[in-house]
């Protein structure tokens, strides 16, 4: 059996970490180790983890990000496989069993994913996060057994169109994705940051993945992801820095410049709904030349209008 690292990154979780740490410790394959790295935190989560001192290694860095705190925890980790798992999200009893159990399957897995659903305000949505998957996106993954299924090539094109993957639900060969960089820094404070290290992953297979929902993943208000038009803005950022700093990805620059238009004229979109004509006219200025169609060329002349003329016009526009 592998040894299997758990690490939680966290900052000003006082009120989450709890649950999160609970279900941890209450696996049915017990983890080698939990490592909590807390991002600086302000608030009492230092004093919450002091009552988890026996179950867990305490890492305190100076504020620097997710990623960061995710890299030191993957430094520290002494697993053969390292799982990540946010300090607001939650893993059903045997995640991590099912997670690793996928090296016995294919014992070069590079890392492996699990599907979820979202949990609002203590209720679980009865859709998990993979029936949002357009047609044919698991195509070509090869059954290794119920529920389960590995992608022998790199599968960063169809990522580009959607991204089911979520950190909470990762867990890696530690060693080849210490080889491989670890979490992308470069993309540090930005929204939807780990999509880099997601397209990092998705260019290094075999990658497994588990369909059966494993874990729960927390929409509040503390959390960038509850945001669309943030998520939109942030992911074309990161697609931004991945096609400057990864030659090997020339070949999908296309796919990837139409990706980041596409993400921008629906933050677009989300900021007319909003009438926030400001927002709107910084977007329109991000989007290609052949970019923008009609609709959005509409809500940019609206945007330019003298406010009470631009609310009164994008009124008649929903009307």
């Amino acid at each position: 059996m592998p040894l299997c690292s758990i690490v939680v990154p966290t900052y000003n979780r006082a009120d989450l970490i709890g649950d999160t740490l609970t279900a941890l410790l209450a696996q049915t394959q017990a983890p080698y180790e939990i490592i909590v790295v807390d991002d600086g935190s302000t608030d009492a989560t230092q004093a919450i983890l002091e009552s988890y001192a026996l179950s867990i290694k305490y890492i305190r860095i100076d504020n620097s990000g997710e990623l960061v705190a995710r890299n030191t925890g993957l430094r520290a980790a002494q697993g053969d496989l390292v799982a990540f798992c946010d300090s607001d999200d939650i893993w059903t009893p045997d995640t991590l069993a099912t997670l690793s159990a996928q090296w016995h399957q294919t014992p070069d897995l590079f890392a492996c994913y699990a599907n979820f659903r979202f949990l609002r305000n203590g209720t679980l949505s009865t859709d998990t996060k993979f029936d949002a998957a357009p047609e044919h996106f698991w195509q070509d993954l090869r059954p290794t057994g119920t529920q389960a299924g590995v992608f022998d090539a790199p599968i960063i094109e169809r990522l580009l169109t959607f991204q089911p993957f979520f950190p909470s639900c990762m867990i890696v060969s530690r060693a080849k994705f210490l080889h491989a960089g670890g979490w992308d820094e470069g993309t540090t404070r930005l929204v939807g940051c780990d999509f880099a290290t997601t397209l990092r992953v998705a260019a290094n297979p075999p990658v497994g993945v588990i369909h059966r929902p494993l874990v729960h993943i927390r929409k509040h208000a503390q959390n960038f992801s509850a945001d669309t038009e943030k998520m939109n803005l942030g992911d074309a950022c990161v697609l931004d820095y991945v096609l400057r700093t990864r030659p090997e990805l020339a070949p999908l620059a296309g796919q990837i410049r139409a990706s980041m238009a596409l993400r921008r004229s629906n933050a677009l979109d989300s900021a007319f709904s909003r009438r926030d004509f400001a927002a709107v006219r910084a977007i329109y200025a991000l989007l290609p030349a052949q970019a923008p169609g009609p609709k959005q060329r509409m809500k940019r002349a609206i945007a330019a209008l003298p406010p009470k003329l631009a609310r009164l016009a994008a009124s008649l526009t929903s009307s």
